[in-house]
């Protein structure tokens, strides 16, 4: 995996993946495709959409822990703090050979640098808030969130998905 390569495709991502609008109805819609997509590949999910300091859609699937509902808060902690993916913000770190704690000062039981969390970003208001899934491996977390933004924004995932590692 290059890393630059990534973070390059990651930024495209959070350019292209904006709503026209974002409510509650659209958070459910989003949330229930994941689950439908999760259920029928049998993936062991955390599931989370919300506005900052407003939770719209949480589901937790068979086979998922409480661990990865921590992973779901501090993740979404992440893209709160930096309105950009967790990934990214992983990714930035790992390159840079630091952690969120030791150049930011987050606490690790606060903030995950991992993939998976990602901006909800609304044309003319910016990032609104985040949809963040715990279960996977952090590059398929990130990979799951996005194909289920590209399907509700009717864009092609192809286009937009990471090149393969």
């Amino acid at each position: 995996m290059d890393i630059a390569h990534d973070l390059q495709s990651i930024l495209a991502q959070e350019k292209a993946l904006v709503f026209p609008r974002f409510d509650a109805n659209r958070a459910w819609q989003l949330g229930a495709w994941l689950h439908e997509i999760a259920t029928a590949r049998n993936l062991a999910l955390a599931i989370d959409i919300r506005t900052f300091g407003q939770p719209l859609f949480f589901a937790l699937l068979d086979g998922a822990t409480p661990d990865n509902v921590d992973w779901v808060r501090r993740k979404s902690n992440t893209v709160a703090h930096f309105r950009r993916s967790s990934y990214s913000i992983g990714l930035r770190m790992q390159q840079a050979g630091t952690t969120l704690a030791d150049k930011n000062g987050l606490a690790v039981a606060e903030y995950a640098s991992h993939g998976g969390g990602f901006p909800l970003t609304v044309e003319g208001a910016g990032v609104i808030g985040s949809i963040t899934v715990s279960g996977l491996p952090q590059r398929a977390d990130h990979e799951l969130v996005v194909e289920a933004l590209c399907a509700q924004l009717d864009l092609d995932y192809g286009k937009l998905a990471l090149a393969k590692a």
